[in-house]
């Protein structure tokens, strides 16, 4: 059973300035409780900014977004992963857990880093954490703020691909046992291939939905010629405005 809200976005007009040019326009998305959608496009499209709108975070723009019916500015905050891990250094894994959210308890933390594979590394400090263990707790911290509904900002990049192997793993078993609504923002098609269940494209300035692709067959199940698949389709789509 999806655990994950629902979202209803309707962006009529995002800018940066007021005489400035638009960065999103008509741009109409609805997101079923508990799926997984890629936004995939080139860097600078603005996935990003879409991102911080959902969060609620920037709230100067023409339109509406609402969590399971509510406004976004004022909805639960989502769990937000960003490019980088964001760790405070003076602090170990599970004081960073809680700092952002003192209402989370030391066990709801030690919970959070097993729900990443990461149980036994709550007292280590960033330094000692290698850059996916990073990634893994700052994943565990936007558990920690909302299991629900996660935002994930390019959450691979950086990371050579071992890691970005490791951390696909952790993601799809954590969505495997959670089911929570993830969006998460990708420059690349093989991460919407590998995890999501829906992947809508961005191009153009402002941004356009330049295809809604829904990709079936199970996470669990998708072996390399499915994956592969999904890729040539984005990268279809991608070409017919190249």
């Amino acid at each position: 059973m999806a655990t994950g809200p629902a979202l209803n976005i309707a962006i009529a007009d995002k800018r940066f300035a007021a005489q400035g040019p638009a960065v999103l326009a008509q741009l109409h998305l609805t997101i079923a409780p508990g799926s997984t959608v890629a936004l995939v496009g080139p860097s600078g499209v603005g996935k990003s900014t879409l991102l911080r709108l959902l969060a609620g975070i920037d709230t100067q723009y023409s339109g509406t977004i609402t969590i399971d019916g509510m406004p976004a500015a004022a909805a639960p905050p989502p769990g937000f992963v960003f490019q980088d891990p964001r760790l405070l250094p003076w602090l170990s894994a599970i004081d960073n857990i809680c700092a952002v959210n003192p209402a989370t308890s030391r066990e709801a933390a030690l919970n959070a880093l097993a729900l990443v594979g990461l149980a036994d590394v709550g007292d280590l400090y960033p330094h000692q954490l290698s850059g996916g263990m990073q990634r893994r707790v700052a994943l565990a911290r936007a558990l920690a703020v909302n299991a629900r509904l996660l935002l994930l900002d390019e959450p691979f990049v950086s990371l050579d691909r071992a890691l970005v192997s490791e951390m696909q793993q952790v993601f799809a078993q954590l969505i495997a046992a959670a089911r929570p609504t993830v969006i998460f923002v990708s420059h690349l098609a093989e991460d919407a291939a590998r995890l999501a269940d829906r992947a809508v494209l961005l191009d153009g300035r402002p941004a356009r939905i330049l295809a809604d692709l829904t990709l079936p067959v199970p996470r669990a199940d998708r072996d390399a010629a499915t994956v592969a698949n999904y890729r040539q389709q984005i990268d279809a789509a991608f070409e017919t405005v190249g």
